[in-house]
């Protein structure tokens, strides 16, 4: 399994803005046929602080729900509201195996 975990810190006043946009890009991505999970997280001590848990069956899911019309939307629409780049780290997801 392919996890990147996205480390997002948005701008305090598009916090909402980059809620409702993700919440789009969390429901077409969880459709995806290689998407195992898609987990929006915000910190409980900076409301401007976000991690999304991507999980893909595989490297090439990944990068497929990169090309994806709905991903492209949101990183376009997003791109403004970040108050620094955001940053994904890959990982090897080790259990649960499939």
């Amino acid at each position: 399994m392919h996890v990147t975990l996205v480390h997002v810190h948005v701008k305090a006043d598009h916090i909402d803005d980059f809620i409702a946009a993700t919440r789009l890009n969390h429901q077409a991505s969880i459709q995806e046929p290689g998407n195992r999970r898609f987990d929006v997280l915000q910190a409980p001590d900076d409301a401007s602080r976000f991690i999304l848990y991507e999980a893909y069956v595989d490297a090439n899911a990944a990068t497929a729900h990169k090309q994806t019309a709905h991903y492209l939307s949101w990183r376009n629409n997003v791109a403004d509201w970040m108050a620094e780049p955001r940053q994904g780290v890959a990982y090897r997801g080790l259990f649960p195996q499939d």
